[in-house]
């Protein structure tokens, strides 16, 4: 058996982006406290897991990370055992009966409360100073917290609370702090990134804050995700044209297409106005890179429903694209409708427009085949150097592979490349003449 560190404190963090930020952050403050902090669980005898509570898989994965870490508690291979997060900010009361063995439970964002748990004081004149758990040159920055849509399908809100938008020279500020530890890429994260400015400034003012983070010196790619499409800013798009460093790249989920469904989804938007949408964006940026989420098996999608999202995404043609099947959620609007389409039939869905996805991907990256992209070096595997374009965000998308027979040099990790796309599959790009 391993011998844990004494008074080492290590975190697993589940779930997405905006988790990773919160962990970071928290890991920022136990690092400001001169507390020992541990990369891996297994070095730790003081765990804190960081849940998530979104959709059912999700919530599976927390609960069984929660479990094998309650087994080591019992046995005494770790001496506290700490749960945070979504999960725990939504079933607090029941995990607190179902899982003795935890020492304490916490909220999405209870920084102050588990600081002073592990014995040290909260500092508050940390302004985004946090310890990064990614690679230096790639970074999220998160810009606001919760969410004011009234999706019926999402629990969010129940989670994470009201949307809040961080103050925006807060935001320049820890943008600034990840350049000076090397970051050359910011990815845009948020429950609601086109939200924000609306609650603090009273308008939506995400353009004017992506025109401060494109001038900060050594940002070379700003990257938008979770971009929600109702009173999308088309003024985003104005400075996405102007500035050469912020990514001609948009994730903007719009989760279903059929009007009945996107009605019963309280998604504010119909088939036609999110058509228009997508042709204006496409209008006004020509070379940009669509990325979206769809959900199968809402309530009330029928086969004719389904149809209609099947023959939109094939008309449309998204660059990337996502597909979750529908997950009943307590407590929220969709509830009451429960959950009458079978399983099986959601993931027949959800497999049809991952089909029909692979077969679009193929063909626009084997259209790439001769150009030349600009990609960022993330790793070695194997015989190749891999790296992601612009048209690709971290962990969603597809990557860059580069003989490294092809170099004339040892390929430098963090570094952009200009290379030749030779070939292609349905989901990633070969590249050579790296320069």
């Amino acid at each position: 058996m391993r011998k844990r560190n004494k008074d080492s404190i290590a975190i697993i963090t589940l779930g997405c982006a905006k988790n990773t930020v919160d962990s970071e952050v928290l890991m920022g403050q136990i690092d400001a406290n001169n507390l020992r902090l541990s990369a891996r669980p297994d070095d730790a005898n003081i765990v804190i897991i960081n849940t998530c509570g979104f959709i059912d898989a999700a919530k599976e994965e927390s609960i069984n990370t929660i479990l094998e870490a309650s087994e080591l508690r019992k046995n005494g291979s770790i001496q506290k055992l700490y749960v945070a997060g979504c999960l725990s900010e939504r079933y607090m009361d029941e995990l607190k009966v179902e899982l003795p063995e935890v020492d304490r439970f916490f909220g999405v964002t209870d920084f102050k409360n588990i600081i002073e748990e592990l014995g040290g004081n909260y500092k508050h004149d940390l302004l985004g100073e946090r310890h990064l758990t990614t690679p230096s040159y790639s970074a999220y920055l998160k810009i606001s917290e919760g969410c004011d849509n009234p999706c019926s399908f999402c629990a969010i809100p129940l989670m994470r609370g009201r949307h809040i938008s961080k103050p925006l020279e807060q935001i320049v500020h820890e943008a600034k702090f990840l350049s000076n530890l090397g970051t050359k890429e910011l990815v845009i994260i948020g429950q609601d990134t086109t939200y924000y400015g609306l609650d603090r400034y009273g308008k939506r003012n995400l353009a004017e804050l992506l025109g401060f983070l494109s001038d900060i010196e050594g940002i070379e790619w700003i990257r938008l995700m979770y971009a929600y499409p109702t009173h999308f800013p088309l003024d985003v798009l104005d400075v996405m044209n102007e500035r050469a460093n912020i990514c001609a790249y948009l994730d903007i989920p719009i989760q279903h297409i059929d009007d009945a469904v996107l009605k019963s989804m309280r998604r504010g938007m119909t088939r036609r106005t999110t058509e228009k949408l997508i042709e204006h964006i496409r209008e006004r940026v020509p070379n940009i890179t669509l990325r979206t989420t769809l959900i199968t098996g809402y309530p009330n999608e029928t086969e004719a429903a389904f149809e209609t999202m099947y023959n939109f995404v094939e008309a449309t043609e998204f660059d990337r694209l996502g597909v979750f099947t529908y997950s009943i959620e307590d407590h929220t609007t969709a509830f009451i409708l429960n959950d009458p389409i079978p399983s099986e039939v959601k993931e027949e869905r959800r497999e049809a427009l991952m089909g029909l996805q692979t077969d679009i991907s193929t063909r626009k990256n084997f259209a790439k085949i001769g150009s030349t992209q600009r990609i960022l070096l993330e790793r070695i595997e194997g015989e190749y150097a891999v790296g992601r374009s612009e048209a690709d965000a971290p962990e969603v998308d597809g990557e860059v592979l580069v003989p490294l027979g092809a170099f004339p040099f040892h390929p430098l990790l963090g570094t952009f490349q200009a290379v030749t796309i030779s070939e292609a599959n349905e989901f990633d790009l070969i590249g050579t003449n790296p320069r």
